[in-house]
């Protein structure tokens, strides 16, 4: 069963459920996944992968902005979708598997000081792509190229 297979189960079961917060986060992925089969690049699991990540993280960046403007109603509906969408995708590394991974990239490249971080955040973002998000992978390169003597 394919994503948007799911998805349109989970829709009819929102709708049945009369959950209209799920349903909305739901009707979000499948219009992405339609934009996405609808382009150029056509759907392929990695897109839409890549396309929830991004859902996710504009739900979190609007929740922080609405919460910093004092609209926790706003930033609660915001939270509750990217829970919603994160619930498709596929499980996220923890810290301290992303840092095993991390070191074992430093290693097949011979990473030895910061000026060796664009090779290693290169292989990192296409190795970890949609286990990890680009912001923990650059942290994690930086904090382990700047521990390495």
């Amino acid at each position: 069963m394919n994503l948007e297979e799911k998805i349109t189960g989970e829709i009819k079961a929102a709708m049945m459920a009369k959950d209209s917060g799920r349903l909305e986060a739901l009707r979000a992925i499948k219009a992405e996944i339609l934009l996405l089969k609808s382009s150029e690049k056509g759907s392929s699991e990695d897109a839409e992968n890549k396309a929830m990540q991004k859902m996710v993280k504009q739900r979190k960046e609007a929740a922080e902005i609405y919460a910093a403007q004092s609209r926790p109603e706003l930033a609660e509906k915001e939270l509750f979708q990217a829970s919603v969408i994160e619930g498709f995708m596929p499980k996220q590394m923890n810290a301290d598997e992303l840092q095993a991974a991390v070191k074992e990239i430093m290693s097949t490249v011979g990473a030895s000081s910061m000026a060796d971080m664009g090779k290693v955040m290169g292989i990192a973002t296409k190795q970890l792509a949609g286990k990890a998000e680009g912001k923990a992978i650059s942290e994690m390169v930086k904090k382990l190229l700047s521990e390495v003597k």
